[in-house]
């Protein structure tokens, strides 16, 4: 169901179309949750942990503090690469969906401030909290379909470019440690 979400969105499916498409009856559905919204917290919940799962094994798997940056936010953007324009649509019409997405843009937007903190030269004009709060606020327009409005960029193209102007500012602030 997860893959099914992303391709095509969930608030237009009915619990027959889902039982039909899934080769399921809709009692087999019905098990997993005993209504329509319900099934759908369930299948958008299961995606963010199943994403969070590869997330943190690709992140764990890079030891370069600086490299770190990057290896994340390129995991999110590979973990949201399937995701149609239609699944966001509907993130942003689904009060408990988009709820889970705002609570794991949180997630996301203090492991991005830790990560920049942890690759920052000390005594560095580096500001980790302002770089974390420029990444949530550019992942939440990422979310909302602005980000695409703006610049016609993907998702995971958008995730991409923020991972390379943070690596930027990092190594810049790197730069500028040493130059002083």
């Amino acid at each position: 169901m997860v893959e099914l979400f992303l391709a095509e969105g969930f608030l237009g499916f009915s619990v027959e179309d889902l039982a039909d498409r899934l080769q399921c009856s809709k009692s087999t559905l019905y098990a997993a949750a005993p209504s329509k919204e319900q099934l759908i917290t369930v299948v958008v919940r299961a995606f963010f942990r199943r994403s969070t799962e590869r997330i943190d094994a690709t992140l764990a798997a890079e030891t370069d503090p600086v490299a770190r940056i990057s290896t994340y936010l390129s995991a999110i953007s590979s973990e949201l690469a399937p995701a149609s324009s239609a699944f966001f649509a509907d993130l942003g019409m689904f009060t408990p969906a988009r709820e889970l997405y705002e609570h794991n843009t949180a997630i996301a937007t203090r492991r991005v401030e830790e990560l920049v903190q942890a690759a920052g030269p000390q005594g560095s004009t580096l500001d980790a909290a302002f770089i974390g709060a420029v990444a949530g606020a550019t992942m939440e327009s990422i979310q909302r379909g602005e980000m695409a409005a703006m610049t016609g960029l993907s998702s995971a193209t958008a995730y991409r470019l923020l991972a390379d102007l943070i690596v930027a500012r990092v190594t810049s602030a790197s730069g500028d440690r040493l130059q002083r």
